[in-house]
């Protein structure tokens, strides 16, 4: 099978936002300060090798359609439906909203070209769908070091809890 212009088009949409990923990924990671400092740099490790695989899997299955990406920084910053990522040391608190909208993004950007990349090649859509489900996932588990706790605890009697004899 030989991609068509769309299909090239739209594999290269994927293909600059999941560069772009990395790259961004990799700037949160190295300028983290704050609280939680050391869960959010390791889990931007996990999502940098994930975009990193996901970016190769992309190209690769670009040339077995016989299409050329185009990986150059050039390409990525004109392409990219990414927000810009600040300069400097970030708090942890921001880098969770601007990693989580780095994921919604390149998520985003998968679904918008989703339907004609499978009505072209159901092959390549399956490829989104496991992309899709893993950064869908990482968003939640970031985003979830900002959410507020939403449960009342109540505290246990003396009959079950401290300083309860049996």
């Amino acid at each position: 099978m030989k991609a068509s212009k769309t299909l090239t088009d739209n594999l290269q949409l994927v293909l600059v936002d999941l560069i772009e990923l990395h790259l961004q990924g990799k700037q949160a990671h190295w300028n983290l300060v704050g609280k939680n400092f050391r869960d959010l740099h390791l889990q931007l490790d996990e999502i940098v090798a994930d975009a990193r695989e996901f970016t190769d899997v992309t190209a690769e299955r670009m040339r077995a359609l016989h299409a050329v990406p185009d990986g150059r920084g050039e390409a990525v910053a004109k392409n990219t439906s990414l927000p810009p990522f600040p300069e400097g040391l970030i708090d942890t608190k921001d880098a969770v909203t601007l990693v989580v909208a780095m994921l919604e993004s390149t998520v985003e950007r998968m679904r918008e070209v989703h339907d004609e990349v499978d009505e072209e090649d159901p092959t390549t859509a399956d490829l989104l769908h496991g992309f899709i489900a893993k950064l869908e996932q990482y968003a939640w588990m970031v985003n979830a070091e900002n959410l507020k706790a939403t449960a009342t605890v109540v505290k246990p009697s003396k009959a079950y809890g401290e300083g309860a004899t049996q």
